[in-house]
């Protein structure tokens, strides 16, 4: 074998022949699985000899479609949305009444599936962000200043008041349990809070709570919002975690709440969440512990979740419907949202002169209008249809690959 002058090792051309035969042999591999593929779609009656023949030869790549088969028909499986009948529906709530009634520490985690009410969609539904990008179908973000919480955070809150929650984890971005009137003490927003800005130049960090999405301008590792902090003049940054990005904010997120709570829960509810992030969050979970000694799993979702081996009990049905029925077995009215005690009026911090043109999006106002309301009282009053930037969407990257263009 010839080699090459200096290194010793073979020449030019035999690389070129060693890279040319792997490609062929890809090639070759990629035609027997489409070969095998089209025979296997053929009913078992209407294969011929040749064709019989030929998934006899190739019996590995049988095995391994066959896999692959199984694995897509599982995952169709986990995406389906699955309800519970009315009467199955009312047996669960009455067992969950029952469990709230006996906790001594209940902690709530909640996830998209409680603000879908409120027509924000949610990632991993039918129509969630993660599913239509996965189609190849584009997602507009949009101002989600106009969603107001649902019966499910009204409920939440309720319980809360009632002493039966203890807190509240969420990874929600929209502000809705804050807007709730949730104390922010009891509350964790694990992924931030669209309405809330921060200097962290200063110390302690300065928060700016505003009545507009501060994250027009933002998106995955670029979180300044172009306004200035009014004490040290350094530019606010949103408090939004992205998808592959670590939260170390101390407030809106409060990390140690949502440990402490964990730590203290002997029944967790899951409301609305995939679970496919949170499960990541070892300290939530208290697997260290013996399993008698873990916190009692319930779940309410309309789709698998990786925690529902866990649960003592799912509950397959929407939010909003679970939560009207579990306030009806636990003798409490209902609650109704109302904007004239929503708490982002009093938490609103004014913008600084010259900052009312900073933002394009929509202001949430008090029921009598633009009064009492500490941000520009004079700006634009059309709705845009869709806006550009933003949290809602933002930060993947998975959705967003263009297939490779073949050359002819």
């Amino acid at each position: 074998m010839a080699e090459g002058p200096d290194t010793g090792g073979p020449s030019r051309a035999e690389r070129k022949a060693f890279e040319k035969a792997k490609i062929l042999q890809r090639e070759s591999e990629r035609n027997i699985f489409r070969l095998v593929g089209r025979v296997l779609k053929k009913p078992e009656a209407e294969r011929t000899e040749e064709e019989a023949a030929v998934l006899a030869r190739h019996r590995d790549t049988v095995d391994e479609l066959c896999r692959r088969q199984v694995r897509r028909n599982v995952l169709k499986r986990k995406q389906e949305e699955v309800f519970d009948d009315a009467e199955e529906l009312r047996c669960k709530v009455r067992q969950l009444a029952s469990a709230i009634k006996q906790a001594n520490h209940l902690v709530v985690y909640t996830g998209a599936g409680i603000s879908t009410a409120a027509s924000i969609p949610d990632y991993r539904g039918p129509n969630g962000v993660w599913t239509q990008l996965q189609k190849g179908r584009t997602v507009s973000s949009s101002d989600l200043s106009k969603a107001e919480p649902t019966l499910t955070h009204m409920c939440i809150k309720m319980l809360h008041k009632e002493k039966m929650v203890k807190h509240v984890v969420s990874q929600n971005c929209d502000g809705l349990h804050l807007r709730s009137g949730l104390p922010r003490d009891a509350l964790s927003e694990l992924h931030g809070n669209m309405f809330i800005e921060v200097c962290t130049s200063c110390s302690p960090v300065m928060e700016y709570v505003r009545l507009f999405d501060v994250t027009e301008r933002t998106s995955l590792h670029r979180h300044g919002t172009g306004r200035r902090c009014s004490h040290c003049g350094s530019e606010l940054r949103d408090t939004i975690v992205h998808f592959g990005e670590r939260g170390t904010l101390e407030q809106p997120l409060n990390w140690r709440g949502a440990a402490e709570a964990a730590k203290m829960a002997d029944v967790i509810l899951c409301l609305g969440s995939s679970l496919k992030v949170l499960k990541k969050y070892a300290c939530l979970w208290c697997m260290n512990r013996p399993v008698g000694k873990r916190p009692k799993l319930y779940i309410v979702n309309l789709q698998w979740t990786p925690k529902d081996d866990l649960a003592v009990l799912k509950i397959n049905g929407n939010c909003d419907d679970v939560m009207s029925l579990l306030m009806k077995e636990l003798n409490f009215q209902v609650p109704v949202y109302d904007r004239v005690e929503d708490p982002i009026f009093s938490l609103a911090t004014p913008l600084r002169p010259g900052e009312d043109e900073s933002h394009t999006r929509e202001v949430i106002a008090p029921l009598d209008g633009q009064r009492n309301c500490p941000v520009n009282p004079g700006g634009p009053a059309e709705e845009p249809t869709a806006v550009q930037g933003g949290w809602f969407g933002r930060g993947y990257g998975k959705g967003r690959k263009k297939k490779k263009k073949t050359v002819a």
